[in-house]
């Protein structure tokens, strides 16, 4: 597991593919970090099966300021992702979206009722390749809300299920293409603006990013 960054306050790193960001049974990132001698509280999540860059707190009173960040949305994620198909070269999309924890799916629904929330993102189309008979397509995404499994239930409804994801209608055997490119957020001691980037490699990735 790649740190990128670390103080007294903040842990910034890479979470890995399969690895739980919050406390599990299994191997997490919570765990990995103890590993190093690192004690640390998350204050957002990724999902097991998402790569990329994460931060974590190192005290009480970091995790409440940046949870704090979360919820005024001062803190911000943009994502990279492979889809099946061509999206429109940019644009937003806008759902409801209700979670059913006993089947872990979420689902783009039609009317406001008990658990369904607004999610919304911005996405650009930053290439397209062909894998066999596949079009696949690499794309950027913002996300102005942060809904479990949102990128992959707002783009499966518009028919671009992303690579891997047999949960959300791909066929591929293979890992989820969906990677947290950058997060940027305040220091919760100094107030500075940090920015960390982190490319995905290997796999799929390399047939977009290789020259990068």
């Amino acid at each position: 597991m790649k740190i990128y960054y670390e103080d007294e306050y903040i842990v910034v790193l890479e979470k890995p593919y399969g690895v739980s960001s919050q406390e599990s049974n299994g191997a997490s990132v919570l765990s990995l970090l103890l590993e190093k001698g690192i004690s640390a509280y998350c204050v957002h999540r990724l999902d097991t099966q998402t790569t990329g860059v994460m931060v974590y707190a190192k005290t009480k009173e970091g995790a409440g300021i940046l949870s704090a960040q979360i919820q005024n949305g001062e803190l911000s994620k943009k994502y990279l992702c492979v889809c099946h198909g061509v999206p429109e070269e940019s644009g937003k999309m806008i759902d409801l979206l209700y979670h059913d924890k006993l089947k872990n799916k979420s689902f783009v629904v039609d009317k406001k009722r008990n658990g369904v929330k607004e999610a919304r993102l911005e996405f650009w189309t930053r290439g397209v390749t062909n894998l066999g008979e596949k079009e696949l397509s690499l794309v950027e995404i913002n996300l102005l809300t942060g809904r479990t499994h949102q990128i992959r239930a707002q783009l499966s409804k518009r028919g671009y299920p992303l690579y891997g994801d047999g949960k959300y209608g791909a066929k591929d055997n293979d890992k989820i293409a969906l990677h947290c490119e950058k997060i940027s957020f305040r220091h919760p001691k100094t107030g500075d603006e940090m920015i960390f980037i982190s490319l995905p490699s290997g796999g799929i990735w390399d047939a977009f990013l290789k020259n990068e």
